[in-house]
């Protein structure tokens, strides 16, 4: 099984919670619809890791706060990236199927060390870097559905496992990567950075 590191503990995730949607520009730089509910998919345990590999050439990257989930409540934050097969995925959308194809494959959901929060989460804001430049830019404020109304609708069908993480949805600037790319995820509250995360993308070769 998959593993994060939470602060020096290695947990086991048994599913990544996504949710798709959640800020408005990004809805419409991809010609979506706002959505009336909030939209949930999950990534397995098999769709996490801690290294970026390059998937293909439509494989984009969608950069967002993650949660952290113990005894039903958040625990922790970190920064994460939800790959998808854009070709695939729009695909799929066009024929009214699910996104599993597009959305769950290995190594899909890469995930940065969490590190304990108790602040004030309506302080939250993260940015990522690609190559020393800011590509994506996040806060509280811009969410659509915030972390509480998420934990609430997503409790309300589905039970959460202690390590189970919530990707909280991702702001304009998707786009592709190549091989060598590096990304650096940076998770504030307020003024103090909570944490970095940082990858180089690799070549998959699976």
């Amino acid at each position: 099984m998959k593993t994060v590191l939470f602060e020096n503990c290695v947990v086991t995730p048994s599913k990544v919670v996504c949710i798709g949607r959640n800020y408005v520009e990004h809805i419409h730089e991809l010609g979506n619809e706002i959505p009336e509910n909030l939209v949930v998919f999950n990534k397995p345990n098999s769709s996490v890791s801690d290294m970026l590999f390059f998937i293909s050439e439509d494989t984009r990257f969608e950069g967002e706060i993650c949660f952290l989930i113990e005894k039903g409540n958040i625990a922790g934050v970190g920064f994460g990236l939800d790959l998808t097969k854009a070709d695939t995925q729009n695909s799929l959308k066009a024929k009214g199927l699910p996104w599993e194809r597009a959305k769950a494959f290995d190594s899909s959901a890469v995930l940065g060390h969490f590190v304990a929060f108790n602040g004030d989460i309506t302080k939250l804001r993260f940015e990522l870097f690609i190559n020393d430049t800011l590509r994506q830019f996040a806060t509280y404020d811009l969410m659509i559905y915030k972390p509480d109304v998420m934990l609430r609708e997503i409790a309300s069908f589905m039970s959460f496992e202690d390590g189970d993480i919530i990707m909280s949805g991702t702001p304009k600037g998707v786009a592709t990567y190549k091989i060598g790319d590096l990304f650096e995820g940076k998770i504030y509250c307020n003024e103090e950075l909570l944490v970095v995360s940082k990858w180089e993308v690799k070549e998959n070769k699976k």
